[in-house]
C-alpha cells in the first residue's frame, strides 16, 4: 500500500513536470516566433477596381456582358441608342458645309473687289493724264489771251476742261480709295469666315466625341461587378453602371498598429494566410505604408481636443504586393479577410 501510494503521489508532480517543460517549450517558440515577426489578423484582400459611369445619356440598347465574367480592355460592353447623337453630328456637318460656302463667297468677293480695284488705278491713271494735258493748255491758253491771239471764250473753255479733269482726278483717287478699303473689308470677311470654318469643325469633333461616348467600353481587362444597368433602362450622364476588378491588381492591405511600424521595413517579407483557403500560403513583401492612419482617414475623423482624452492605439495601413500562383490568384477576392505575418529578420 505504501508503494503503491508514493506511486500515486508521483503522477501529479509527474504531470505538473511534464505540462511545465510543455509551457517552456511553447513560450520559448513563440516568444523565438514573435521575435523575429510582426502579425495581424486586420488585413484583407484589396485590387484596383475601376467603375464606369456613362458620360451621356441615353436609352440602352445592348448590353453585351453577364456579371462576374472576364472582359477585356476596350470591349464594348454597353451600347446606346445613338440616333439622337449622329443626327447632332449632322447637323455640325452642315454647319461646316455652309462656313465653307461662305469661305468660297467671300473669296470670290475679293478677286472681285481686287478686280475693281484695279480698275480704278487704271482710272486714277487716265484722269491724270487728262488732267496734265488740261493743265497745259490752260498755261498755253493763259499766255496767247494776253496779248489777244484767242478770244475770251476760247480761254474759258479751257479753264472749264481744266477744272472738269481735276474733279474727274479727285473723283478717280476716292473711288481707288473705296476700292482699296473694300479689299481690306472682304479680307476681314474671309479670316471671319474661316474662324466659323474652325468653330465648325470643333462642332463636329465634339459631336463625334459625343457619339463615341454612346459605346461604353470596359476601361481595363477584369471581372465585371456590381451590374446596375438593364437593357431599355434610360441612363444619365454620370450614373454608375458596373465595376471592373482589373487583373493582376490583387494586393494586401494590413492595418498594423502604431507600435508595430518600427519592426516593418519597405521589402520585408511576408507570409499571407487567407482565411477562405488556410492551407494555401502566400508570399509578399511590404510596398509602402499610408501616410494617415486610418481613423484620420474615415469620413469623421476623431477630433481629441474636444472632451475627455482616452488614449487608442492607432493602426496604419500598409499596402503589401503578393506572388500567388495562376490558380491561387484566380480565387482571390478583394475584400477577403487574411492574416498578415512580416518577418522582421
Amino acid at each position: 500500500m505504501t508503494t503503491e501510494k508514493k506511486k500515486k503521489n508521483l503522477v501529479v508532480p509527474i504531470i505538473l513536470g511534464v505540462l511545465l517543460v510543455i509551457g517552456i517549450i511553447f513560450g520559448i517558440k513563440e516568444w523565438t516566433y514573435f521575435s523575429k515577426h510582426v502579425d495581424t489578423d486586420d488585413a484583407q484582400i484589396d485590387g484596383d477596381i475601376s467603375p464606369v459611369v456613362a458620360r451621356v445619356g441615353g436609352y440602352v440598347k445592348d448590353i453585351n456582358f453577364e456579371e462576374n465574367t472576364h472582359v477585356t480592355e476596350g470591349q464594348i460592353l454597353v451600347k446606346l441608342d445613338d440616333a439622337d447623337y449622329k443626327v447632332k453630328l449632322e447637323q455640325a456637318q452642315a454647319g461646316q458645309k455652309g462656313a465653307n460656302a461662305g469661305v468660297g463667297v467671300a473669296q470670290s468677293q475679293i478677286i472681285a473687289t481686287q478686280a475693281n480695284t484695279s480698275t480704278a488705278k487704271a482710272n486714277v491713271d487716265a484722269a491724270k493724264v487728262k488732267l496734265n494735258l488740261a493743265n497745259k493748255d490752260f498755261a498755253r491758253y493763259a499766255n496767247l489771251v494776253k496779248d489777244g491771239s484767242i478770244t475770251q471764250q476760247a480761254f474759258d473753255q479751257a479753264k472749264a476742261t481744266q477744272e472738269s479733269a481735276q474733279a474727274a482726278y479727285r473723283a478717280a483717287v476716292d473711288q481707288y480709295q473705296a476700292a482699296v478699303k473694300q479689299v481690306g473689308t472682304t479680307q476681314s470677311q474671309l479670316a471671319v469666315s474661316s474662324n466659323v470654318i474652325s468653330q465648325r469643325q470643333s462642332d463636329i469633333d465634339f459631336a463625334k466625341l459625343q457619339l463615341s461616348y454612346t459605346d461604353i467600353k470596359a476601361p481595363a481587362s477584369g471581372i465585371v461587378s456590381k451590374k446596375n444597368v438593364q437593357k431599355g433602362q434610360l441612363i444619365q450622364p454620370g450614373q454608375s453602371l458596373f465595376s471592373v476588378v482589373n487583373d493582376g491588381s490583387i494586393y494586401v492591405t494590413a492595418n498594423f498598429k502604431e507600435t508595430q511600424l518600427e519592426k516593418i521595413k519597405t521589402g520585408s517579407k511576408v507570409e499571407i494566410e487567407v482565411d477562405a483557403y488556410p492551407d494555401e500560403k502566400i508570399e509578399g513583401e511590404v510596398y509602402n505604408f499610408s501616410p494617415i492612419t486610418g481613423a484620420k482617414g474615415s469620413l469623421l475623423p476623431p477630433d481629441n481636443a474636444t472632451g475627455n482624452f482616452v488614449k487608442v492605439v492607432q493602426r496604419i495601413p500598409v499596402k503589401i504586393k503578393i506572388h500567388p500562383s495562376k490558380e491561387m490568384l484566380a480565387k482571390l477576392r478583394p475584400g477577403m479577410s487574411v492574416k498578415a505575418s512580416v518577418s522582421t529578420n
